[in-house]
């Protein structure tokens, strides 16, 4: 797996550029930034998920990868709180083995399943628990959701390479290619 480093957490500046990634892998904060703001319930991030894994197996010792929280509650009921969860796994030091479970089980969400998947990965239960039951973690999902919209974000998965938008609305194709082209010039 690539390498992993967690930032501390310190809310959005209010440059928009600022991505402020919480959660990195890849080359540790150096060579070209992949920043995607997802959703857990999303079938697109979903689909995204391996590939995003694949430009890290293939390019993680030049490219870093960050997830920011971008739930879309109206449409996706369990996004916030699958967000919060994989925070509350974060506290623990497993933000990405949760982030992988909940895109695996992202037809199922709900708050028994994030709280299966914390079992599964052996979190302290009454922790993860009560960080859930009092929201721990809200402010900071809604933060990284505010600074997605303050970038123009709509719609999940939102792809940004060294800052500037990457459209895959004609499939993750384009993101795979971009990230090679952009590697190459760097």
């Amino acid at each position: 797996m690539a390498h992993k480093k967690q930032m501390p957490y310190s809310p959005p500046d209010s440059n928009p550029k600022a991505f402020l990634p919480d959660h990195l892998l890849g080359a540790g904060g150096s060579g070209v930034l992949l920043v995607e703001y997802g959703d857990y319930e999303c079938p697109a991030c979903s689909e995204a998920e391996p590939v995003t894994r694949l430009l890290l197996a293939t390019y993680g010792d030049r490219l870093t990868f960050a997830y920011r929280h971008f739930p879309l509650s109206q449409i996706h009921p369990h996004a916030e709180q699958a967000a919060e969860a994989a925070e509350a796994a974060s506290a623990q030091g497993k933000f990405w083995e949760m982030h992988q479970l909940l895109f695996t089980h992202w037809q199922h969400l709900s708050a028994a399943m994030s709280a299966h998947c914390a079992q599964t990965l052996g979190l302290d239960m009454p922790r993860f628990n009560a960080e859930m039951a009092e929201r721990r973690y809200r402010q900071r999902v809604m933060d990284q959701r505010a600074s997605g919209e303050r970038l123009g974000v709509r719609a999940s998965p939102a792809f940004f390479l060294s800052g500037v938008i990457v459209d895959v609305s004609f499939g993750l194709e384009h993101l795979e290619a971009t990230v090679r082209l952009a590697l190459e010039r760097s």
